[in-house]
């Protein structure tokens, strides 16, 4: 008995060993999202690297690949994405989008940490 117990536990131990080191897992930090294609990006240019922005979110392109990204502290768009909120915080006034902060300054809007 305790033979086919211990032959049990050694063949159990020794798939479970042998399945786990033929299986590749790529893990991706949770808030990057790889995209194909973006729909109708408009182009940031913030300091020498080129932003794509749709639908009030920022990615990088890398390999052919959209990767989303925070969005650039200090860059300026002349549209806000649709959907914005108009917030105060301690009487300025800012406009939120999926977590991205803008603020007014003359015709443009710019990129802010709040």
């Amino acid at each position: 008995m305790k033979i086919l117990l211990r032959t049990l536990v050694f063949g159990i131990l020794l798939s479970t060993l042998t399945a786990s080191c033929a299986t590749t897992v790529r893990v991706r930090p949770a808030n990057r999202v790889v995209v194909t294609k973006v729909h109708k990006p408009r182009i940031i240019v913030h300091k020498n690297v080129k932003y794509y922005r749709s639908g009030g979110v920022w990615y990088i392109k890398k390999n052919r690949r959209y990767v989303t990204v925070a969005a650039p502290i200090g860059a300026r768009i002349n549209v806000l994405p649709t959907g914005y909120k108009s917030i105060r915080v301690k009487g300025v006034r800012y406009y939120k989008h999926k977590g991205v902060y803008y603020k007014k300054s003359g015709r443009s809007y710019i990129v802010v940490n709040v």
